[in-house]
């Protein structure tokens, strides 16, 4: 079944995650850099700066947090996934290519909680769109396919706009190759974001309202009703929660933190392109072990793994223990992000997809907001970010532990 050839449909939302990858990948590597340099301009420590880009990215997540859920009742009606998702688009590559040209680190952040937005909400609707794309039986294989060609497709603008940053071609300072490799992302998200807007439509939907926003607040309260009752996708969700958490700080923070306690700025880029690499075959391949061994069960290794990730991290001091961090991280992250989202998507109502998903992604980034906060307060009691990184095994652990309820729960009801 998995080997079948992908559809038009299906190519369409895969190009997706190519072409928005390519912003988390600078979102990742470069903007943190780029911040940390206009912060200690303005005359501020390595470790304050550390703290306001944590809290910064805790205030975009938050936000978005809050508005997932309504933007996802709202875009379950016919017609309407597709117009929202535009409207974010729109808003996230033109606050992107605002922070570009900023040169004050407080306006700077200002742009960046609007373009970080506009990236999160069109992931809301991006992920509910899997379930109009294709069927349960090659979610996981899409989902991971999606997750695969983005960290490798990011790699090409990622480079690009590293090798202008490295060489400085036509007398270009650091400061506008670096702003210059922003713009170039932003196209690459608007270009290749085209066939997902031309191929992919909304098969699965409710029928529209008379008041469609006094409608979709009474629906929320319903699914939250349906997820209490529902004590697997519960457990699940909750679970979710909570590694992921882990997963997402990780991803967001490495650079901050590998800066903090001294990793050259280029031996981190490289190892973090090094990272997608690493993840594109490992993310396919999780598709098949999971086919193999089952979905929560690869979700469960993934976690351990991430456990002895932390445990490294809170050690590293050198480049080369980096570099293996980097390593060991591209081999779990597109897997268990990829696992996460597939798996929910075959638990859920496929007509009330982008709500569900906005239930998702409220804990999504609710974790998201909870793991930089814990390595900001890390940062400013402790002067480092150490204990931080070390104290995310607790959040892996009990994700570990409900993931495990959930999965039982659910044996004993197909039972």
């Amino acid at each position: 079944m998995n080997k079948q050839k992908l559809t038009k449909t299906e190519l369409s939302w895969v190009l997706y995650d190519v072409a928005n990858s390519a912003f988390i990948m600078i979102l990742t590597a470069t903007i943190p850099i780029y911040f940390r340099g206009l912060a200690t301009e303005a005359g501020i420590s390595a470790s304050h700066a550390t703290s306001i880009w944590a809290s910064t990215t805790s205030v975009a997540i938050l936000i978005l947090a809050l508005l997932a859920p309504i933007l996802g009742a709202l875009a379950d009606y016919q017609n309407m996934k597709k117009k929202i998702f535009v409207f974010f688009l729109c808003m996230g590559i033109g606050g992107g290519i605002a922070f570009t040209i900023a040169s004050n680190w407080v306006v700077f952040l200002a742009f960046f909680i609007v373009a970080r937005l506009g990236y999160s909400a069109c992931n809301i609707l991006y992920d509910s769109m899997l379930v109009d794309v294709t069927t349960d039986e090659r979610m996981d294989h899409i989902s991971s396919f999606g997750y695969a060609m983005g960290y490798i497709g990011s790699c090409i603008p990622f480079v690009i706009g590293i090798a202008l940053i490295l060489l400085k071609p036509f007398g270009l300072s650091t400061v506008t190759a670096t702003r210059l490799s922003f713009v170039i992302t932003m196209l690459w998200w608007l270009i290749l974001t085209l066939p997902l807007l031309k191929n992919v439509k909304q098969t699965h939907f409710l029928r529209p309202k008379q008041n469609v926003v006094r409608h979709s607040f009474r629906r929320l309260w319903v699914t939250f009703l349906k997820l209490k009752r529902d004590r697997s996708l519960l457990y699940f969700i909750i679970g979710y929660f909570f590694y992921i958490d882990g997963v997402y700080t990780i991803i967001s923070m490495a650079t901050t933190y590998g800066g903090e306690v001294g990793i050259d700025s280029t031996q981190m880029i490289l190892a973090l392109l090094l990272t997608q690499i690493v993840a594109f075959p490992c993310a396919l391949f999780s598709a098949k072990l999971a086919t193999k061994f089952g979905t929560l069960k690869m979700i469960k290794i993934f976690i351990i793994c991430y456990c002895l990730i932390c445990i490294f991290g809170y050690g590293l001091d050198t480049p080369t223990e980096f570099w293996i961090l980097a390593v060991a991280v591209g081999m779990c992250q597109g897997g268990v992000q990829a696992l996460s989202r597939s798996h929910f998507g075959k638990l859920i109502p496929k007509k009330e997809a982008s709500e569900y998903f906005g239930f998702f992604d409220i804990f999504g980034k609710f974790a998201d907001f909870f793991g930089p906060l814990i390595l900001s307060i890390c940062a400013l009691v402790f002067h480092s970010s150490r204990y931080g990184v070390l104290t995310l095994i607790v959040l892996f652990i009990i994700g570990f532990i409900l993931i495990c309820k959930s999965e039982k729960i659910a044996i004993a009801e197909e039972k």
